[in-house]
């Protein structure tokens, strides 16, 4: 039993949500009273729900996000018309912006946006009252999150529990925000990036490192912004590996890309591999479409940067390109993709631009004639530069990708797939593959293998085309790679 609920629907088990435990962390006296429930997309709706309802809470808080809240919608008109009594207050991105548009957020009775530790803790007190009948109802449909105040913000770290370590992704933040403007992030909005506490923070590490945590993935938009806190992080980590080398620790970072003064350089050559993972947001190489979205980006210091980190450590370099941004052509994004491909990063995350509640990129809409798709996840479905079928292509070209270019399952058939124009070359592929099999799921390694042998066998000649120029194909057949994967971290964000 339980007064108070707190719930969300995870993307995965493994992902376990630090919002839900940072609002349980400053309940304050009412934490006793409370309970978080986690579920996993795709549960029945009406499990969640008796789940909810088995503990007989007044009031259930529910952080919605783009992946979850369409179920999620289910979950509250569903809860509704069978529990209409029970409090129900909605947060978290999706929610905190075109509020009052959704449906979601009409249903509920309260709604805050934005930061919500302190506004969740009064709002549960004065309705504990209200129920109690000891004050009035709260009536107040939207309330808006205040500003965070890290020195007044009860760090969460602890609720992680047994089975959070054992099996689950801990997310943990050393800031909060993002000094950047870039306009398809809700970062965006932010004035700056606020910084908590590095002692307390370091001894919240430490607990639960001591507990027996060994992988953590910081939330952070701009690690390496601080030079400071981000040596004293990775020093945290780097003593711990060292003196235990047979138990070593995991960190995964979100890195800007073109800073990396010399401290980083002198100290990130020290980790050994499978204990650093950089996840490196790059998104566009187009200094037009940079101009036009607000990113600040020194494209010659982040290629530089991307090339030392490649040659001189051991790191597990995660790097993002987004398709669909507006100016972008397919060709500019292909000589993006080739650009990265030659620096040789472990994974090229492909991503379809998605057009984020509240976020800048919106302002571009009417003269890039971008079109997205209304549902979640907002993705971007045609532009003035990119067709609808173009870009159902680069959405097959980005899940192929990643069940080959980053699997680590396939790297010397890779080479022969690639040859010397890798992105028009990986696209033809990509859309043989289509045509041969209808699908871009369920693809087992062996007949991933078997699909790209035959590619390469029955192309003998294909035209790619680039403009007006003709890319000549590689005709000689690489070997087959199709053993074991390439043990590695598996990359992954907060979710």
């Amino acid at each position: 039993m339980a007064d108070i609920i707190l719930a969300t629907l995870n993307a995965r088990y493994s992902h376990a949500s630090l919002g839900l435990r940072y609002l349980l962390a400053n309940l304050g006296e009412l934490q006793p009273r409370a309970e978080i429930l986690e579920f996993v997309i795709g549960a029945r709706t009406e499990s969640i729900a008796e789940s909810i309802l088995t503990r007989n809470p007044m009031l259930l808080g529910l952080g919605v996000y783009i992946w979850n809240v369409e179920e999620t919608t289910r979950l509250v008109a569903m809860l509704r018309r069978i529990a209409p009594d029970l409090r129900i207050v909605l947060g978290g991105p999706e929610v905190s912006h075109e509020t009052l548009e959704q449906p979601i957020c009409r249903t509920a009775d309260h709604v805050i946006t934005g930061t919500a530790e302190r506004e969740f803790r009064e709002l549960c007190e004065q309705t504990l009252a209200w129920k109690a009948g000891r004050g009035t109802r709260p009536l107040t449909h939207l309330i808006v999150g205040g500003r965070l105040e890290p020195e007044q913000v009860t760090m969460p770290y602890s609720l992680y529990d047994d089975r959070d370590l054992a099996h689950r992704h801990l997310y943990v933040e050393a800031s909060r925000g993002c000094p950047y403007r870039c306009e398809f992030c809700l970062s965006a909005l932010d004035r700056t990036a606020v910084q908590f506490p590095l002692d307390a923070l370091l001894g919240e590490l430490d607990a639960l490192y001591q507990r027996g945590a060994r992988r953590l993935r910081f939330v952070d938009r701009t690690f390496n912004l601080r030079i400071d806190t981000s040596i004293a992080i990775l020093r945290f980590f780097l003593e711990r590996i060292e003196a235990s080398p047979e138990d070593p620790c995991f960190a995964h970072f979100e890195l800007v890309p073109d800073h990396l003064p010399q401290r980083l350089r002198e100290l990130l050559p020290r980790f050994p591999a499978g204990t650093l993972q950089f996840e490196i947001g790059i998104q566009s190489w187009n200094p037009e479409v940079q101009a036009l979205i607000s990113r600040r980006q020194d494209n010659t210091k982040a290629e530089s940067n991307l090339r030392w980190l490649r040659e001189n450590t051991q790191a597990n370099l995660h790097v993002d390109l987004i398709a669909g941004l507006p100016g972008e052509t397919l060709e500019s994004f292909g000589a993006g993709f080739d650009r990265l491909i030659a620096l040789r990063p472990q994974e090229i995350q492909v991503g379809i631009l998605k057009r984020l509640r509240g976020a800048p990129i919106a302002r571009h809409t009417e003269q890039f004639a971008m079109r997205y798709n209304p549902n979640p996840p907002y993705n971007v479905l045609a532009t003035y530069d990119i067709s609808f079928p173009d870009m159902q292509r680069l959405a097959r070209f980005a899940r192929y990708w990643d069940l080959i270019g980053n699997s680590g399952r396939f790297e010397k058939q890779l080479t022969g797939l690639l040859g010397g124009a890798p992105f028009h070359r990986f696209l033809a592929f990509s859309d043989w593959v289509y045509s041969t099999t209808d699908s871009t799921w369920r693809f087992a390694p062996e007949r991933l293998a078997q699909l790209i042998d035959s590619w390469l066998i029955s192309s003998s000649e294909i035209e790619f085309h680039h403009g007006t120029n003709q890319i000549p194909v590689d005709r000689r057949r690489q070997n087959s790679d199709s053993g074991d994967p390439a043990t590695g971290v598996a990359a992954g964000r907060a979710g």
